[in-house]
């Protein structure tokens, strides 16, 4: 079977290629794809090439399929599997096996390192160890796109599960965010801090009783304001506050002082600036914990962090990369039951425009770019939708649908666009 898709030969070379699919095995699956998120993570793929610890060495010769937020339906279970899957199926991967015998051991993961899988194509050979690990996972919820940026938002509630808390007098360290504590969430209007605050807001087990959101960009910060807004987080018994450090002189202080002057138990750090963590460190309260969720693509990154408060005042740092199979689960779970996470989306495109949109992500402002496989189309912003929709029949249907969802992706746009009206 022929499949089309972008594969990495190298650093910063990827090509747009048809290419033969093998037969499947007895343990293997045959998927087709139907949506996957672009991520950075990626596009620091791409600049690494061979060097990336996901990426194999010898990926010159044999090309790697990249992306790894992907959704789609399955067409064909082998006879190992058939207990547990069916043809028609909607699913969703976990990339981050911890799968000991994959293409680059540990590390191995679809997207990354294997080359009939990855969410930048139209089919895919499901392997073996994907099952074995339980990283296949199924979607019961509507659409397509929200089991896409089900793999983003494991990634968050990994790190809010990855926080830890101690007690005087005790060497026992307590997982999570502190329930009812001070969380502020730094540089945090990118699409994964809109993807952090939305969790945040839906969790029903446990939330911050204030949640302070930080970043120097003022326009993100009012457009965060508009999907999550401070009213209905109210609603939620939670005191939420989109602040612009930039207008402080001292950043520092007006943080401690919105605190109570307390500083904060949990403090998420998502852009990899020195000034940004050690703002974090600083604003730490008595046994808070500095999450380091953005990961630097420099492997000489440092920060300076204040080992005084470390000794006396037992403050810590975690940092955590992608989600485990818990966290995936509980985010297709949340994606079922009605999260939706449309607001991370601001670009749509087919597979054509998958080579120059991971090349260039850094560069292109707003927040997911949403892929769909079996189409063609430039990346487009959700913003430009009507002034095209003047000349094209597409655009003009897409503007009106997202202008009814308050300008942002629905399932209701996916069915159109994926209709082909």
């Amino acid at each position: 079977m022929k499949s089309r898709g972008v594969r990495l030969y190298g650093k910063k070379d990827l090509r747009l290629e048809e290419f033969e699919l093998p037969e499947i095995k007895d343990n293997e699956i045959l998927a087709k794809i139907v949506s996957d998120s672009l991520c950075m993570s990626s596009h620091k793929a791409v600049l690494q090439g061979e060097d990336h610890k996901r990426v194999p060495d010898n990926v010159a010769e044999n090309p790697v399929l990249i992306g790894h937020e992907f959704a789609g339906e399955l067409i064909e279970v082998g006879s190992k599997w058939q207990h547990k899957f069916n043809p028609g199926d909607k699913y969703s991967i976990q990339p981050a096996m911890n799968y000991k015998d994959g293409p680059v051991g540990i590390l191995g993961a679809p997207g990354y390192s294997y080359s009939y899988i990855g969410g930048d194509a139209t089919y895919i050979v499901i392997p073996n160890e994907v099952m074995e690990q339980d990283c296949l996972l199924k979607y019961e919820g509507p659409g397509y796109y929200p089991a896409s940026l089900a793999e983003p938002l494991s990634c968050v509630i990994g790190a809010m599960h990855a926080n830890y808390h101690t007690r005087p007098g005790s060497y026992k360290h307590e997982m999570e965010i502190v329930d009812g504590g001070k969380m502020a969430i730094l540089a945090g209007v990118g699409p994964m801090g809109l993807a952090a605050i939305n969790y945040v807001l839906e969790r029903a087990d446990r939330k911050p009783s204030l949640l302070v959101v930080t970043d120097i960009d003022q326009t993100r910060l009012d457009r965060a304001a508009g999907l999550y807004s401070e009213k209905y987080a109210s609603s939620k018994d939670i005191d939420l506050k989109y602040i612009n450090t930039a207008i402080f002189a001292d950043p520092v202080s007006e943080l401690k002082k919105i605190s109570g002057g307390e500083g904060f138990n949990d403090v998420f750090v998502f852009a990899p600036i020195p000034a940004v963590i050690e703002q974090a460190d600083a604003i730490l309260s008595f046994d808070g914990c500095l999450n380091f969720f953005a990961g630097p693509a420099d492997s000489r990154f440092n920060a300076r962090f204040n080992f005084y408060n470390v000794h006396y005042n037992y403050t810590h740092i975690v940092g955590t990369s992608g989600g485990n199979n818990d966290d995936m689960k509980e985010a297709l779970e949340m994606m079922g039951s009605g999260l939706d996470p449309a607001g991370l989306v601001t670009h749509i495109g087919g597979l054509n425009a998958v080579i120059d949109t991971t090349l260039n992500l850094p560069g292109i402002p707003g927040g997911k770019k949403l892929i769909y496989t079996h189409i063609e189309m430039p990346l487009t912003a959700i913003d430009d939708f009507a002034e095209l929709g003047k000349k094209s029949k597409l655009f003009a249907g897409l503007a009106e649908i997202t202008h009814r969802h308050n300008g942002l992706w629905s399932v209701e746009a996916e069915e159109y666009l994926l209709a082909g009206r």
